[in-house]
């Protein structure tokens, strides 16, 4: 598969990989946006990452199906198209200021990555040699995050340009002339949605073939315990994930950070240096599994200084932006956004190691692992409730251990199981 023949649906799968990371990444400015917007509290503005990640798990079997009958070529095409119903069902819901209709337009969006997630990642792991999958994700990795760091720039510069710190304070009328400013960015957004339909469907990306012959004695993928333990380390893989791009707005806002729904941004450049030494290390001085044991302990290791560093010191913040940057943060919001790096080569190399071996299982292991993402709606809702039961967000970031911790069970043992009574 891997030739040259392969290079233009590769720059379509990369184009895709933008997009996934352009609606999902939005997610992080919207939280704080529609906090404002919708009178919420923080728990219930997280919300906004339940509505949208719990989508890859309702609906990724059904989307399962819609591959089998459609090809993958057509099933990205349709894909697209539901985002374009979810971009336009903001329309109503920026008119009405009403958070359910919010949250019906989330899900969609989510409804339509679903099922491009699950066509396009094993592209990228099968393209080549499974050893060098982890470098191949990392350079979709940089593609996908480079749209996170520009969304959350253009939202503020579009949406807030003469607004500054979002408050309560704000009228009813200026609530609503801030509510329809979405309307026009979402219609370009399913504009261009639409254009990449007809991209899609006329370009030359081909089937994936899968073994047919059985060579394995197991019946199901359920029997595989690397695939079922590598979704399990996705889950929270995932969850940490979203915490780390999605809260460091609303943490900032809490602490009074001017510009707080930009701050994504900033985790997502701290992502974009980690999938640069992804694609540079692996796997010719880095091999997959070490560079996984790494992000685990290195994102234990943030965590305590993100829980116990200063709200109110910005030296941190000075040594890694320079006096003149665009923000001077609070040492314990540069280190939620330092997590960017420790998550970015999590998702690249739990793939290959999961998906290794799974042969004509392959399929159904893909649609396990993007299931798995469920833990971007679950996880932040649990942190939501034990920061606002704690009255602390600060404190309320050491939930995020527990994730790590799993994904360093699967870096050391669980990826090397090869049936459930192994030890």
């Amino acid at each position: 598969m891997a030739n040259r023949s392969s290079m233009f649906p590769m720059i379509i799968i990369g184009i895709l990989f933008f997009i996934f990371g352009f609606v999902t990444w939005l997610n992080g400015s919207l939280i704080p946006f529609l906090k404002v917007i919708c009178d919420l509290n923080e728990f219930q503005a997280l919300f906004v990452t339940f509505a949208f990640y719990i989508a890859y798990t309702v609906m990724a079997l059904p989307m399962a199906y819609v591959l089998e009958r459609t090809g993958y070529k057509d099933g990205m095409a349709i894909g697209l198209g539901v985002m374009v119903v979810g971009s336009l069902l903001f329309i109503p819901a920026a008119l009405s200021a009403n958070f359910i209709l919010f949250l019906l337009a989330l899900f969609t969006l989510g409804t339509g990555l679903t099922i491009l997630q699950t066509a396009s990642n094993p592209y990228v792991v099968l393209v080549g040699p499974i050893e060098s999958a982890a470098m191949r994700i990392s350079i979709m990795g940089l593609i996908n995050k480079s749209a996170g760091v520009l969304v959350p720039i253009l939202f503020t510069a579009l949406i807030l340009s003469d607004i500054g710190t979002l408050s309560s304070e704000l009228s009813h009328a200026e609530i609503e002339e801030l509510s329809n400013r979405l309307i026009v960015p979402y219609i370009v957004m399913a504009i261009v949605l639409s254009g990449l339909i007809g991209l899609v469907k006329f370009s030359n990306i081909p089937e994936l073939e899968f073994e047919k012959e059985d060579k394995h004695t197991k019946t199901s993928i359920l029997h595989f315990p690397r695939i079922v333990l590598g979704a399990v380390a996705l889950f929270f893989y995932v969850g940490i994930e979203v915490i780390a791009g999605d809260t460091i707005g609303l943490y900032a806002q809490g602490l009074d950070v001017a510009n707080a729904t930009a701050l994504t941004s900033y985790t997502m450049v701290f992502m974009v240096f980690g999938y640069l030494v992804g694609v540079i290390f692996i796997p010719k001085y880095l091999s997959q599994e070490k560079a996984l044991i790494g992000s685990a302990l290195s994102g234990i290791l943030l965590l305590l200084f993100v829980a116990f560093s200063s709200t109110t010191s910005h030296g941190v913040s000075e040594v890694l932006w320079g006096w003149s940057g665009i923000l001077t943060l609070p040492n314990s919001v540069t280190f939620v956004a330092l997590l960017g790096f420790a998550n970015a080569l999590v998702w690249p190399t739990i793939w290959p190691l999961a998906l290794e071996g799974l042969g004509k299982y392959t399929a159904k292991g893909s649609a396990l692992l993007i299931m798995a993402i469920a833990g971007g709606a679950i996880l932040p809702l649990v942190f939501g409730k034990v920061a606002e039961l704690l009255g602390d967000m600060q404190s309320a970031y050491l939930v995020g251990i527990v994730c790590y911790v799993f994904i360093l069970m699967f870096a050391l043992k669980w990826h090397k199981m090869s049936s459930w009574s192994s030890r």
